[in-house]
């Protein structure tokens, strides 16, 4: 018998806002909000630019394996945002309602620039330094985040994020 989750699992691209909108849904929904990049960063005491420069992108998405694992076993009735790369996580679809918050790439990168602490918020995002290698990536995921998706709230679509809130609750 498949284990009912009841998890609000966001996926989208770095910078999108998966972690802030995490954060004010689990509020509204009196629940927890998880970060799949937090929840590495406390398994290696380390925040994640570290871990790409000591140990590489591979380590990095083999330990993101061990946390949609984990997740999939051991955690319900949470709103969890994915790193970027989590897409890539063969039981995706069975920690929960996969929702795609989608921007353009443009547009993610005016929403990181436009943030008060955006020298901050691009630093930590070592795959964004490479603003080419960036957009690559981007285009090579995107479709990979609609296929995975239960549910796509394009993010440009609305004047704030109280706005994105509420079109997720009539989702869920």
């Amino acid at each position: 018998m498949k284990k009912m989750t009841n998890n609000i699992v966001f996926i989208g691209f770095m910078g999108v806002g998966k972690s802030t909108l995490a954060k004010m849904l689990a509020k509204k929904l009196k629940s927890v909000a998880l970060d799949t990049d937090k929840i590495i960063e406390n398994m290696e005491s380390k925040k994640i630019k570290k871990i790409f420069e000591s140990s590489g992108e591979e380590y990095f998405r083999e330990l993101e394996k061990k946390v949609a694992l984990w997740l999939e076993t051991s955690v319900c009735n949470t709103v969890i945002s994915t790193g970027g790369g989590l897409i890539h996580a063969e039981n995706l679809n069975k920690i929960g309602k996969i929702i795609y918050l989608k921007s353009s790439f443009d547009g993610i990168i005016k929403r990181i620039e436009n943030h008060p602490k955006s020298k901050e918020k691009l630093a930590k995002r070592p795959l964004l330094q490479d603003r080419k290698k960036a957009k690559e990536l981007f285009k090579k995921r995107e479709s990979l985040y609609e296929k995975k998706a239960g549910f796509i709230i394009n993010i440009e679509k609305f004047k704030n994020e109280k706005e994105i809130i509420k079109e997720l609750l009539k989702i869920i």
